[in-house]
């Protein structure tokens, strides 16, 4: 019997391998549209690992990578010793909770009020207004920025110069600095953001919509009660992702708008590593914290996921 057992379930395997087989013969053409994308990350994203090494030695060009002497952890050690990076983590943190907050629901009430709007050409005027900004780059949109809050041409300082007040350098005051980054950030990823939640919005039963026009339920409670319902499997997905990258405060927005004089509340670990590591040439100190931000976005999108998955049926894995 068990050698009946064991021919019984050898055949079975050899039948479902031949299924996945011709499967994967189907759909062949798909398969090699994947190549070209795998090819990038593990060009991009796995061949730079053997560059962490350089986090755990006291790295020297000349040396190489392999020939640097190990440092014992030091760099580790003496991240939180360092008041500077102590500064920047907490400025990270902070802002990147403040993004989290204001960010992370502009999408979702933007898709709720498109998905009310009956008039197909004025849905998609909106839509293409609202996702224009996504796709320029920050060092266009800094200079936009700039000029819109400069003391001297900026619309807000004209209408104050008007009214006789003085102007406000917005971009160089630590009290208007984050608030400005904030706004901006929502303007540049609301349009984009919104795209997914709209997709989700599509696949609603239209029935359910008129079931709740029937039993006289207005705007409010057919959002409430039908559409945001709808997207808390994708709310839930994005928010575990949005958790995970909790250290990546904005790079690219951050260094075309910030200064030294806002560095006590806008200056983030990697303007910080920018400067430490790129500018001042300590490149294994600035893997280190490239690292150390990497293990902290693994244990909160791992934990995040638990929890979640704990008191709910939705998460990532």
């Amino acid at each position: 019997m068990p050698l009946e057992r064991r021919k019984i379930s050898a055949d079975n395997s050899k039948i479902k391998s031949s299924g996945k087989w011709k499967q994967v013969k189907k759909m062949k053409q798909l398969y090699l549209f994947l190549i070209i994308p795998a090819a990038l990350v593990i060009v991009f994203n796995y061949f730079p690992m053997y560059g962490i090494l350089i986090a755990f030695k006291n790295f020297r060009i000349a040396d190489g990578i392999l020939g640097s002497p190990w440092n014992d952890f030091r760099h580790f050690k003496n991240l939180f010793n360092n008041p500077g990076f102590i500064r920047v983590f907490r400025n990270t943190v902070n802002i990147s909770l403040l993004r989290l907050l204001t960010g992370f629901p502009a999408p979702i009430i933007l898709a709720l009020l498109l998905n009310e709007i009956k008039l197909i050409k004025f849905k998609k005027v909106v839509q293409t207004m609202s996702y224009l900004p996504y796709f320029m780059s920050w060092v266009v949109l800094g200079g936009i920025v700039s000029e819109f809050f400069s003391p001297q041409r900026g619309p807000i300082n004209y209408l104050l110069a008007r009214l006789g007040m003085q102007p406000i350098h917005f971009l160089t005051s630590t009290t208007y600095f984050i608030p400005i980054l904030l706004i901006t950030a929502i303007w540049q990823g609301v349009g984009w953001g919104s795209i997914i939640f709209l997709a989700s919005l599509s696949t609603v039963n239209l029935s359910l919509y008129e079931s709740a026009d029937i039993d006289g339920a207005n705007r409010f409670q057919k959002a409430r009660y039908i559409s945001i319902p709808t997207l808390i499997p994708i709310m839930t997905i994005l928010f575990i992702l949005s958790l995970s990258g909790i250290l990546n405060a904005g790079f690219d927005q951050i260094f075309n708008l910030y200064n030294p004089l806002v560095y006590k509340v806008g200056d983030i670990i990697d303007t910080y590593v920018y400067r430490s590591g790129l500018l001042e040439l300590r490149y294994d100190y600035g893997a280190a914290i490239g690292l150390f931000k990497t293990l902290v976005g693994l244990i909160l999108l791992v934990g995040s996921n638990i929890i979640i998955r704990r008191y709910s049926e939705y998460g990532i894995w």
